[in-house]
């Protein structure tokens, strides 16, 4: 497998109370366990099946992710700024392989 490489977006500065977007990408083949290699052999099953999303500690996005998704998924998402904090991203595969990266954003009060 190639290696497995997680990039995210986050704005390092922001205002209080501005609606942001994150966005998410993780390098991974993503394996349906329904193509076969150049031997004819079924590739195992091999995906990422959890994303999680802490903020501060606190749970503020999740998704189960299923044989379907694409090579590399990409995953995007509004959040609301209230405070400056540390975001926790965590993706696991079947193996329970876990991938994860942290990002800091700071919030001022004004524009």
């Amino acid at each position: 497998m190639n290696k497995v490489k997680p990039r995210v977006k986050v704005p390092k500065k922001t205002v209080f109370g501005e609606i942001i977007e994150i966005k998410t990408l993780i390098r991974h083949p993503m394996h349906s366990g329904r193509m076969k290699d150049a031997k004819g052999e079924k590739i195992p099953r091999q995906i990422i099946n959890t994303f999680n999303v802490k903020f501060n500690g606190r749970d503020v996005f999740g998704m189960t992710l299923e044989p379907s998704i694409s090579t590399n998924p990409y995953i995007a998402f509004p959040f609301k700024v209230k405070e400056t904090g540390v975001f926790d991203f965590e993706w696991i595969d079947d193996n329970r392989q876990k991938y994860s990266i942290s990002k800091t954003m700071i919030v001022s009060k004004k524009k």
